[in-house]
């Protein structure tokens, strides 16, 4: 049988009216033949072998205690007891005596008890006799030491003894034994010692612990455990607690009772972890209180020391003076970590006060300073102190460092702190930047971000990041993909050359591969492919990595069908790249986007005239907040992109040396067009020059397809065509604003102020 419940041990009560232990087994209640009658039956899980017999007679006096115990007698001086493993199992036999004698099941007792059955079956529970101890002295070690070990596979055995050692005050008996046999070194007596004591931690009593972790006892209980007779010289525990352990009060301790409380956690907890040998199957729920104890010491150390705010604030201030020694500092650092690791034994609404208690006190601020130091040591736990606090609460995280922003240059910011330890740590391994790294994505996730009423996490926390963050972190890769850092290619046979920088194809193409249009309308937005396709075409028919690389990346484009990327490639940069013809991407691309225009087409066909004349325009509440804001500012934005003269042959002339000096070109720019609207033109020997008409896009103005210094003019409302002017200096044209699927001829009439701006949004389905 294999059901718990039923799983039992029989005890016969022998001459000496001890309770003796006859095997464990499985109890079953069933018509017995040969018995003419129910039975109990219990038959060994070792072997099958019949352990119990006995009939239900209906005049037996049958008692329950202690929900998992059934006694009975049989015979005079012959007494029987069933210990169940769970209520549940004694509770189903119970009810079946209770059925054939008649009774209900509610009772205790079946039958009332004459004078000699209460004598006998009395014996049985708690208040029953004690074990007699043996008399406390060396010739009685041995018998002490078997007892304590017979004792430990009966838990109502375990019971009695630990009720006899706590009324007799023996384990301090024991322990002046201890010191005699030490003085005497008597090491038989030693090794008893040894088994004795280390059988009173296995009857995994909180009362015997209260007195074996005392400060007059518990060094003793260390000194007995010392003499394992497997080992053949002791172990020198105590000597390491005293003289090598030592306890650092970084903030001197004012509370004796609190000091108490830590040495002695400590103590025990090195009983637990170092000395007491990993327990067997058997003996694995044997210690469970201890770990309770220790559980619950840690609880109250945490509780006094949140109390005292008076000590708390003197570490704090200590921690953030700059006068501080670095040793100092580092204690002090350590002495938060293991407060914080304490701490995760609170139930959640005290853990709850308890880091809102350190908040108060200033644990971040403080923690901005730490982990700035040099010392990879304070580092290390400040970085463990600050995941405790990010587990805890992001919001509270975020919270304190969108507030020191108000006040602070981003530098010393707390998350460019962390950033920055992720990005120079110094391990081989990277432990600590895996370590930061977790707990950055956790700040910035927006799933765990909150929204009430009057104010959304979300919105609010990652405009903060991209504000003040986003620099920091993307500072690495920028550095790697910059102009000098770039790898040259020359090309065969040419004076030019070519920088490719395979990290930020690589980081794009991962950008694109999310297929998340804010990502896209980005990327549109800055103009971002067009030096990916200068890269493609200076690398000209060479079949290598960066061509393979480049040709994947629009490859992906067409497959997955990204319509807004498809459009602006195809509108703005077709006429460079329609020559490429060993693959059909490209051409895929055109097939794409003629596709779609001529759905979308159909679409406005189908539509009432007296319907488009009104437009069918969405309602601007039907736009999510973020889209709208993003649409709004694109809007004040358009202008124009810095595109590089094929002429300049130095790096330094083709961008400006600052985004200052972008932004200077940029408004002068803007300027001198609306002067000259609407007799713009465009400027010449450009890598890229932008056509907005639809005959543009379908390829009507004839492009150099080998070479995206193609001078290409865009072409007028009535079909004309402007002039090309060639600048002598660093130039602007038009940035590529964003591409609507489906627009309206008659926008010009509603928005007034488009009027002013450069140029029109391209239409497709004008």
């Amino acid at each position: 049988m294999s059901d718990t419940r039923r799983r039992v041990k029989v005890y016969t009560l022998n001459e000496d009216r001890q309770w003796d232990d006859r095997g464990t087994g499985h109890v079953s209640s069933t018509y017995v033949e040969r018995l003419k009658g129910m039975s109990l039956l219990v038959r060994a899980e070792s072997d099958g072998s019949l352990l119990l017999e006995s009939k239900i007679n209906p005049n037996t006096a049958y008692q329950k205690q202690q929900d998992t115990l059934i006694v009975w007698s049989e015979a005079e001086n012959y007494d029987l007891a069933l210990s169940f493993q769970e209520k549940a199992g004694c509770d189903e036999i119970w009810e079946k005596i209770c059925q054939v004698q008649g009774k209900d099941p509610s009772v205790e007792v079946t039958q009332d008890l004459i004078e000699s059955e209460e004598e006998h079956i009395e014996e049985m529970p708690e208040t029953s006799p004690l074990i007699d101890l043996p008399t406390c002295e060396l010739n009685k070690l041995e018998e002490i030491a078997d007892l304590v070990t017979s004792v430990l596979s009966s838990p109502i055995r375990r019971e009695k003894l630990a009720l006899a050692l706590e009324n007799e005050g023996y384990i301090k008996k024991l322990l002046q034994l201890f010191q005699v046999c030490e003085n005497l070194e008597n090491t038989e007596g030693l090794h008893h010692l040894y088994e004795i004591i280390r059988g009173i931690l296995f009857l995994n009593k909180a009362t015997l612990f209260e007195v074996m972790f005392s400060d007059e006892c518990i060094m003793d209980v260390v000194g007995c455990l010392e003499y394992d007779p497997s080992l053949a010289q002791p172990k020198r525990h105590r000597e390491f607690l005293t003289k090598t352990a030592k306890f650092k009060e970084v903030i001197p301790i004012t509370d004796s009772e609190l000091r108490q409380k830590i040495h002695q956690t400590y103590r025990v907890q090195y009983i637990q972890d170092i000395i007491l040998p990993t327990p067997s199957v058997f003996e694995e729920n044997f210690l469970s209180t201890l770990t309770s104890f220790i559980f619950f010491n840690k609880v109250e150390i945490v509780s006094m020391l949140q109390e005292d705010e008076k000590f708390l604030s003197e570490v704090f201030a200590q921690l953030t003076d700059e006068a501080t020694d670095d040793d100092k500092r580092c204690e002090l650092v350590n002495f938060f970590k293991e407060f914080c690791a304490f701490s995760q034994t609170l139930q959640p609404q005290n853990r709850d006060a308890f880091f809102k208690t350190l908040a108060k006190l200033g644990i971040l601020p403080a923690l901005e300073i730490v982990m700035g130091m040099d010392d990879l040591q304070v580092r290390s736990a400040a970085t463990d102190i600050f995941s405790y606090l990010v587990e805890f609460s992001p919001s509270m995280v975020r919270e304190f460092v969108m507030q020191e922003a108000q006040q602070s240059d981003d530098d010393i910011l707390l998350i460019n702190v962390v950033i920055e330890q992720m990005i120079c740590d110094t391990d081989p391994e990277l432990g600590g930047a895996v370590q930061l790294m977790g707990l950055l994505r956790t700040l910035i996730d927006p799933e765990n971000m909150l929204a009430t009423a009057n104010k959304t996490e979300k919105s609010e926390f990652l405009n903060f990041f991209y504000n003040h963050c986003m620099h920091v972190l993307t500072a690495p890769l920028l550095a790697n993909t910059s102009e000098d850092k770039c790898e040259k290619d020359a090309v065969v046979g040419s004076t030019k050359s070519n920088t490719i920088c395979p990290g930020a194809l690589r980081f794009m193409r991962r950008i694109i591969g999310l297929k998340d249009e804010f990502y896209n309308r980005y990327i549109t937005k800055g103009n971002l492919f067009e030096p990916v396709i200068n890269a493609l075409l200076d690398n000209g028919t060479r079949y290598n990595l960066l061509n393979s690389a480049v040709i994947e990346l629009f490859e992906f484009i067409r497959v997955e069908d990204i319509k807004s990327l498809i459009a602006h490639i195809v509108e703005n940069f077709y006429n460079a790249l329609e020559s490429i013809e060993y693959v059909q991407t490209f051409k895929g691309l055109k097939t794409k986007y003629e596709q779609e225009k001529d759905r979308q087409t159909q679409k406005l066909n189908s539509v009432p005239s007296i319907l488009r004349s009104n437009r069918f325009r969405r309602d601007a509440r039907a736009l999510e907040e973020d889209e709208e804001m993003w649409f709004n500012e694109d809007e004040e934005e358009e202008g124009e992109a810095v595109v590089p003269p094929v002429e300049k042959s130095k790096q330094e002339d083709d961008f400006p040396d600052s985004y200052e000096k972008f932004m200077e070109t940029k408004k002068a720019k803007e300027s001198e067009d609306k002067e000259n609207l609407p007799k713009r033109t465009s400027a010449g020997g450009f890598k890229f020059t932008f056509s907005h008409s639809a005959s543009a896009a379908n390829g009507a103005n004839g492009a150099n397809s080998k070479s995206v210094a193609a001078q290409t003019s865009p072409a007028s409302s009535n079909g004309s065509s402007s002039k090309n002017t060639t600048l002598t200096t660093a130039v602007t044209a038009t940035k590529g604003s964003l591409v609507g699927l489906v627009d309206y001829p008659d926008d010009e009439d509603d928005d007034e102020e488009e009027e002013t701006s450069p140029r029109k949004r391209p239409r497709l389905g004008s």
